[in-house]
C-alpha cells in the first residue's frame, strides 16, 4: 500500500504547487507587466485618495452629474461581490413595473426633455457593475447637467464627446461614455 500511496502524495504534491504556487505567480506577474493598471483595479486618484474605479460603475443622483447605469447588484448597487444582471425576461411584470419608474423619475428630473429615454438609463447590464453608458444616454442628459452647473449646453456636449471612448479594437463594441471619468472632468472644469 506504501508503494501505492508514494506516487499518489509525489503527483498530489507537486500538482499543489503547479496549480497554487507557480501558476498564480505567472500570471500575477504577467499581470502586473502587461496590464498593471488593470490589474490593480484601475483605481481613479483625486488629490491622492481614490474616487472610484475605471472598471467599475458607481452611483451618481445628484443632478449636477451624469447618472450611470442601473445596478442589479444586491444588497446594494454597484456591489462587486455579488455581479449579477436582474435575470428579468422582457415579458417580467416586475421589469416593466422597474422600467416604467425609471423613465418617471428621469422625466421627472429634466421635465422639459422630450427624447425619448436610452433604454440603458432604464435597465441594468449582465454585471450590474457596468461603468459606461451609450453616447445617446450622455446626450440625453447634457441639458440637466448644464442647467444645474450653469454651464452652457455646447460646453457639456464637448465634454461628453471628448470623453466618448470608441469601439474596442475598432469592432467590437459600440461607442461609449465612461461616468465616473466625465463626471471627475466635470468637476475639473468648474473648479478652474
Amino acid at each position: 500500500m506504501l508503494r501505492e500511496l508514494r506516487p499518489a502524495l509525489f503527483v498530489f504534491g507537486a500538482l499543489t504547487l503547479v496549480t497554487g504556487v507557480v501558476y498564480p505567480a505567472v500570471v500575477t506577474l504577467v499581470g502586473q507587466l502587461a496590464f498593471s493598471s488593470q490589474a490593480t483595479g484601475s483605481v481613479i486618484e483625486r488629490d491622492g485618495r481614490a474616487v472610484g474605479s475605471r472598471l467599475l460603475g458607481q452611483p451618481f443622483s445628484s443632478p449636477q452629474y451624469f447618472w450611470s447605469r442601473p445596478s442589479a447588484t444586491g444588497p446594494m448597487p454597484y456591489n462587486g461581490a455579488v455581479s449579477s444582471g436582474s435575470n428579468q425576461g422582457p415579458l417580467s411584470p416586475l421589469l416593466a413595473e422597474t422600467v416604467t419608474a425609471r423613465i418617471a423619475a428621469l422625466r421627472e428630473a429634466d421635465p422639459g426633455n422630450a427624447v425619448t429615454v436610452p433604454v440603458d438609463l432604464v435597465t441594468a447590464s449582465g454585471s450590474g457593475l457596468d461603468p459606461h453608458i451609450s453616447v445617446a444616454a450622455a446626450e440625453y442628459q447634457v441639458a440637466r447637467v448644464a442647467r444645474a452647473r450653469s454651464l452652457p449646453v455646447t460646453e457639456v456636449a464637448a465634454l461628453v464627446r471628448e470623453h466618448t471612448e470608441g469601439r474596442t479594437l475598432g469592432v467590437l463594441g459600440e461607442p461609449r461614455v465612461n461616468v465616473l471619468t466625465l463626471n471627475l472632468a466635470l468637476d475639473a472644469r468648474v473648479t478652474r
